[in-house]
C-alpha cells in the first residue's frame, strides 16, 4: 500500500507544472545586489561535504556564509561523525576562517522516533519529506533567533532530493519566521552536479552510499546482508 501511494504521488508530480528554482536563485541575486551595500548574512544547513561544495561555491562572492550541520537524522553516530568530520575539513581547506560550522546537539534515537511512523515508506516520500521539514525548520529558528538575514540548505544538490518539495517546505517555513528570507535554488541545475562531483574528486571527499536514517540504512543495505 505504502509502495502505490508512493508511485500516485509520483504520477502526480509528474503531471504539475515545476518552478525553475535555478532561476529563481538567479533572480535573488540580482535583487541582493541591489538592494545590499555588503554581504547579507546566510545561515546554510549542509547534510555533508559532498552536497556543500558547490552551494559554497556558487554563494561565496553574496553571502557571508556560516554552516548550521542539523542531522540528527544520521544513524549510526560514527557515520553521523564522519560526515562532520568531512564536511569541516573540507570547509577549513577551501574556505578558512571565512565560513564557520556550527553543530547542535546530536540527539537520534529523539529523532528516529518522529519518523517512526513513516518507517515503511520508500526512499524519497513522506518519511524524507518529514525529515526535510525537521532539519530545515530547526536551522531556520536558529537563523531567526541570530539576526540572519537569508536561510537555504544544500539539500537540492543531490540527485536523490526533491528540489520542488525542499524548496516548498523553505517557503512554508519562511512564513514562521518572516525576519529571515528564505533563498530559493536548484543546486542541481546548469552544471552543478558536475561541479559537486569535480569537487568531490578534488578533495578526496568521503561519499556516503545511502541518505542517513536507519530506515535509509536498512533500505540499502539489508537486501545484500539477507542474500548472503
Amino acid at each position: 500500500m505504502k509502495t502505490e501511494e508512493y508511485w500516485e504521488y509520483l504520477q502526480k508530480r509528474r503531471q504539475m507544472n515545476k518552478t525553475n528554482y535555478y532561476l529563481e536563485s538567479l533572480r535573488e541575486i540580482e535583487q541582493i545586489r541591489r538592494e545590499f551595500d555588503h554581504k547579507p548574512r546566510l545561515l546554510l544547513h549542509a547534510c555533508c561535504a559532498v552536497c556543500a561544495g558547490w552551494p559554497l561555491e556558487f554563494l561565496s562572492d553574496v553571502f557571508d556564509i556560516t554552516i548550521y550541520y542539523a542531522n540528527s537524522n544520521i544513524w549510526p553516530a560514527a557515520e553521523y561523525s564522519r560526515r562532520l568530520a568531512e564536511l569541516e575539513r573540507f570547509v577549513k581547506e577551501v574556505y578558512g576562517d571565512a565560513v564557520d560550522v556550527i553543530v547542535p546537539p546530536y540527539d537520534n534515537a529523539a529523532y528516529t522516533k518522529k519518523l517512526e511512523p513513516l518507517k515503511d515508506d520508500p526512499e524519497g516520500f513522506r518519511r524524507c519529506f518529514l525529515c526535510y521539514a525537521e532539519r530545515m525548520g530547526e536551522a531556520y529558528q536558529y537563523a531567526a533567533e541570530h539576526g540572519f538575514d537569508y536561510f537555504t540548505t544544500v539539500m537540492s544538490s543531490s540527485r536523490q532530493k526533491d528540489s520542488q518539495k525542499i524548496n516548498e517546505t523553505g517557503r512554508a517555513l519562511s512564513a514562521r519566521w518572516p525576519q529571515v528570507r528564505y533563498f530559493y535554488s536548484d543546486f542541481k541545475k546548469k552544471g552543478g552536479q558536475e561541479r559537486r562531483d569535480e569537487l568531490a574528486a578534488e578533495h578526496h571527499l568521503y561519499r556516503q552510499d545511502y541518505c542517513g536514517c536507519i530506515y535509509s540504512w536498512e533500505e540499502r543495505f539489508l537486501p545484500d546482508l539477507k542474500s548472503r
